[in-house]
């Protein structure tokens, strides 16, 4: 005899749970991209990033709103809440990132590994110019963590190549508010 299989998800082991998630979001990467694709071919690629846009708009706010919840977060918690809930998106069980701070004011986020850049590269296409929704996505996302947080492109493509990372963007918050921050514990910048 085999092993028992979990009849639901509530028997799922956390292992499996892990895994599972991981295929969640492996499911909506692929919806969204075939979605792309046909979108493309019925409209051309400029209507499809047009539209792209316009449907991160929207997700990005409802995926950091939800982030926020299921992990308590503070409002207006700065950059260090910001680098935390990007940890939570379903980009990170998929993609190699990182964060960098360099200082009170900034943080760099890096996504080192990208698999819809992967994919296109292992069937000989060029890199998907993700760039105009990818500013629309990380500054949304940022403004819906808090909306003190100023968002920059550092490199996307299709931004000339080569480096060693998918994309970069600089998230900073102004001198002003840095300062004015709790040295206390308090929510910091």
């Amino acid at each position: 005899m085999g092993e028992a299989r979990s009849e639901r998800i509530e028997d799922l082991t956390r292992e499996e749970l892990i895994d599972f998630a991981e295929d969640l979001a492996k499911r909506w990467l692929a919806h969204d991209g075939l979605w792309f694709q046909a979108v493309e071919r019925t409209y051309g690629m400029e209507a499809a990033i047009a539209l792209d846009a316009e449907a991160w708009r929207g997700f990005t706010a409802i995926e950091a709103k939800r982030i926020l919840k299921i992990t308590d977060a503070p409002e207006g918690g700065g950059l260090g809440e910001l680098e935390r809930a990007l940890r939570f998106r379903l980009y990170a069980l998929l993609n190699a990132q990182e964060c960098e701070r360099p200082d009170d004011q900034t943080l760099i986020f890096r996504m080192r590994t990208c698999r819809v850049q992967e994919a296109r590269r292992r069937k000989g296409l060029p890199d998907f110019p993700c760039k105009p929704v990818g500013c629309v996505e990380y500054s949304g996302f940022a403004r819906t963590i808090d909306p003190r947080i100023e968002t920059e492109v550092i490199a996307c493509p299709p931004d000339a190549a080569p480096r060693d990372y998918a994309c970069a963007w600089r998230f900073t918050l102004p001198a002003a508010v840095v300062t004015s921050l709790p040295r206390d514990g308090g929510p910091e910048g």
